[in-house]
């Protein structure tokens, strides 16, 4: 299953508040936003999509609870972005510092700020609409990015002011000094 984009641009504009509104009403159905305003429904990941994002996730809360850094996110999470966007990344992170200055209120809701750190896991059915969402990440301020590509084995990275790097069937990936002293086995996820 792909996702699904609908414009109702010409028909109305949901505010921020509205858009929170339409995905509390919605629980069970995720949506997000582009930069254009346009309405994404997400659908659910397969099993072993989901199996390997939970996979994901812990190892970057284990690195978490070490270092202390910031805060991880899971892909439940929307973040308002500052070009606009309403994203959900399916792991992401952001510094404790930069975290602890947004006041309750953005974080309550989706938080207002771009996440330093995100990482996408491409299903099955996913197309090069993930690669957008990457530059878009980048455009609203994200400074590292992974789109792993289950299927073909490659990992695109993605890093603030840089040209995007491709890695064919890499063994393990460096959170550089971005995520410091995180190392991801991608053998999780290539098996």
């Amino acid at each position: 299953m792909t996702a699904i984009a609908i414009n109702f641009n010409n028909i109305v504009k949901l505010s921020d508040d509205q858009f929170y509104q339409l995905c509390r009403d919605n629980p069970d159905v995720k949506f997000e936003r582009n930069t254009f305003g346009k309405l994404i429904v997400m659908p659910p990941t397969g099993g072993e999509t989901g199996k390997c994002n939970a996979k994901l996730t812990a190892r970057f809360v284990v690195w978490n609870e070490q270092t202390k850094l910031g805060e991880v996110f899971d892909s439940s999470t929307c973040f308002k972005l500052p070009n606009g966007s309403d994203r959900s990344p399916d792991v992401s992170w952001i510094k404790l510092e930069r975290w602890n200055a947004l006041k309750p209120e953005q974080r309550e809701k989706f938080p207002t700020i771009a996440p330093d750190f995100v990482l996408e896991l491409m299903s099955p059915s996913d197309s090069l609409s993930d690669q957008a969402k990457m530059l878009e990440y980048m455009n609203a301020g994200v400074k590292l990015g992974w789109l792993i590509d289950r299927k073909t084995r490659c990992v695109e990275i993605y890093r603030q002011g840089q040209p995007k790097e491709i890695l064919e069937s890499p063994t393990s990936l460096s959170g550089e000094d971005m995520l410091p002293g995180f190392v991801l086995d991608l053998l999780l996820v290539w098996s």
